[in-house]
């Protein structure tokens, strides 16, 4: 049976950050992820995660600044530092926050700066924060992302990622599998998550087209959720989508999931 987490960034948005988290245990989640817990401080999140009974599953490492439309900075040459001390300060949330994965966003490849500096730099960035999150006991994740919703993104597809995490060569670090991602990218989704099951340590969602609920687009979810059952998918399926009215509104589709 799927685990499913609410991702605070994009459900229950029409309330405070903070009091998503209530929101969240109330409509059934027992876990929650979000882009970045750092404008507030661990103590206000750990106790919303307390008070809700709620375990907290990913959050990403810090990724520039994403109010100026930067997506991350792991392929940036010219930020390594920057993406080091970023490092430091996801460790010090997760371990408070007993988040045992973060997520890194390679970012968007910065003009004038070559595939295979972009790469390179990306390899080395991996490496650096797989070490060191693995000595703090936490999982390091990457995840493709379409090129349509983020022009330019780097790391955009299941075998280039792979490829990428080779190089790295670290068991300390895994594919975040975002469904509806890679049904933009490259679809033959099953095929993928199977091949490449035990390298997945998380998995998102979102229909397509629209990046709403399941149910809303030609993403075929029961079929998925049966075939991550039958393959043993142990990780938890975080619930990454724009609702198409209102959050508890569009919640049907989990229901029928369980």
């Amino acid at each position: 049976m799927p685990k499913f987490t609410a991702n605070l960034s994009m459900l229950f948005t029409e309330l405070d950050f903070l009091d998503r988290f209530k929101a969240a245990a109330e409509a059934g989640f027992k876990g929650v992820e979000y882009l970045f817990p750092y404008d507030y401080s661990v103590e206000q999140i750990n106790q919303r995660l307390k008070a809700n009974g709620l375990e907290q599953v990913l959050h990403n490492l810090p990724a520039g600044d994403w109010a100026a439309g930067e997506r991350g900075i792991a392929c940036h040459p010219d930020r390594v530092e920057e993406f080091r001390e970023g490092v430091d300060k996801a460790i010090e949330y997760a371990t408070a926050l007993g988040c045992k994965q973060v997520n890194c966003l390679a970012g968007i490849k910065p003009a004038g700066v070559s595939e295979q500096q972009a790469r390179q730099t990306l390899v080395e960035n991996l490496r650096f924060a797989a070490d060191k999150l693995e000595a703090a006991g936490i999982l390091l994740l990457a995840e493709p992302i379409n090129t349509r919703d983020i022009p330019g993104f780097f790391l955009n597809g299941t075998e280039q990622a792979l490829d990428i995490f080779d190089q790295v060569d670290s068991d300390n670090l895994k594919l975040q599998y975002d469904i509806y991602h890679m049904q933009i990218m490259e679809g033959d989704l099953a095929p993928t998550i199977e091949k490449h099951l035990a390298r997945i340590a998380h998995v998102q969602l979102a229909d397509n087209p629209g990046r709403h609920e399941p149910g809303t687009g030609e993403i075929n979810y029961p079929f998925l959720f049966q075939h991550l059952d039958r393959l043993g998918y142990q990780g938890w399926i975080g619930c990454e989508y724009k609702p198409k009215t209102t959050t508890s509104e569009g919640l049907g589709w989990l229901d029928s999931a369980h």
